[in-house]
């Protein structure tokens, strides 16, 4: 029996020249039944903890560790999923590949779905909006995937305000990120990626097992091609 998904995609320091070292595709996924639950009860937890406005990594501070803190313990006792894929961007070499930046954008989106997206399910994807260049992006990358996929129903950009699960991928991207370039000067940021690391068994700067369903990382490797 077929079952819905939906996706929560988000990317970070993603911008070919912006000068990190890092550019970061994201997403979580879950069954489109259980959406409306996860939304009441993150809703729900920021009222308890007096949290106003979208969670997001650079919000984490001292005072709001708590509620991030409740959060990661959420993520981790349901069957919400998470994938990211990192890429090294001293590696790219568009001209090689006779591509530009927004091609390889393309495939790197396709990189960070194609392994989680079965035949025998439907599929709606959300993309974060980032510019006015986003709605040209989403279409582009919707046109990418229907060429091997029939079973995506939807690909819109929508506001991270609007979405719980999206402002949870930015957290979880965020503390990828922020492991990846060695920072740690806010304590409350270093103790949630204390705390994924305890909980996933292994650092935020390794890969996981291509099975691991929960929270898979990948590092690809562009000049090996894997």
């Amino acid at each position: 029996m077929s079952k819905t998904f939906n996706i929560y995609c988000d990317e970070s320091t993603h911008i070919e020249n912006d000068g990190q070292p890092y550019m970061i595709l994201s997403y979580i996924s879950t069954p489109y039944h259980l959406l409306k639950m996860h939304n009441k009860n993150i809703r729900e937890m920021k009222l308890a903890h007096f949290y106003r406005g979208e969670m997001k990594w650079s919000s984490i501070s001292k005072s709001q560790y708590p509620f991030y803190n409740e959060i990661i313990d959420y993520f981790f006792s349901n069957d919400l999923n998470f994938r990211a894929i990192v890429i090294d961007k001293s590696q790219l070499s568009h001209t090689d590949h006779n591509q530009d930046h927004n091609i390889f954008y393309d495939k790197m989106y396709y990189q960070l779905l194609n392994k989680k997206i079965f035949p025998e399910n439907y599929y709606n994807i959300y993309l974060d909006i980032k510019d006015t260049h986003s709605y040209k992006k989403a279409h582009s990358l919707k046109k990418y995937l229907e060429r091997d996929y029939c079973n995506i129903r939807n690909l819109q950009i929508i506001k991270s305000y609007e979405s719980e699960l999206m402002q949870l991928t930015d957290v979880l991207m965020g503390a990828i990120n922020y492991k990846l370039r060695g920072l740690n000067k806010v304590t409350a940021k270093t103790n949630i990626i204390d705390k994924i690391e305890k909980i996933c068994g292994k650092p935020l700067t390794e890969r996981t097992t291509k099975a691991e369903k929960k929270f898979n990382l990948f590092f690809i490797d562009l000049k090996n091609g894997n």
